[in-house]
């Protein structure tokens, strides 16, 4: 299933993973490398509207991500940003946090905003392909771990 948001945020290109109730995938602006979007898939625009199974099911979400995230990133504290405003369905920005840089194909990832609140204008953009790309690698070692 699709929503609106994750169409936004190149569903089905940029899939890592996916759970009973959520979509994981890149976020092609990254803020800092491995930034994800964690995607409901019930139709609500209010945390408040989710289903029990859902809300259980975000833990099963959220144990995959950091266990990713700390593998590949290496990172030091992650944020989960639930913003809303012009993509309403329910959402988290999933930003992982590290002083210093990351390395990825030639591309070098700054937390720019470490270590006060993220920077979200301060990102790398990443094309459709590169998106893909990265999404992919991801979704190898969610598998793997």
């Amino acid at each position: 299933m699709t929503n609106p948001t994750a169409a936004t945020f190149g569903y089905p290109q940029t899939r890592v993973a996916e759970t009973d109730h959520w979509l994981v995938l890149v976020r092609p602006k990254q803020p800092t490398f491995g930034s994800l979007v964690l995607i409901c898939k019930e139709k609500a625009e209010a945390f408040s509207q989710l289903s029990t199974p859902a809300f259980a099911d975000l833990k099963v979400a959220i144990d995959g991500i950091e266990r990713l995230l700390g593998k590949v990133v290496a990172y030091e504290k992650i944020n989960y940003l639930m913003l809303m405003m012009v993509d309403r369905d329910v959402h988290f920005h999933v930003i992982p946090r590290y002083e210093g840089d990351r390395v990825h194909e030639g591309r070098t990832f700054t937390d720019a905003g470490w270590p006060a609140a993220p920077a979200l204008g301060s990102t790398v953009d990443l094309d459709a392909g590169s998106a893909a790309a990265l999404a992919g690698m991801l979704a190898r070692e969610w598998t793997a771990v």
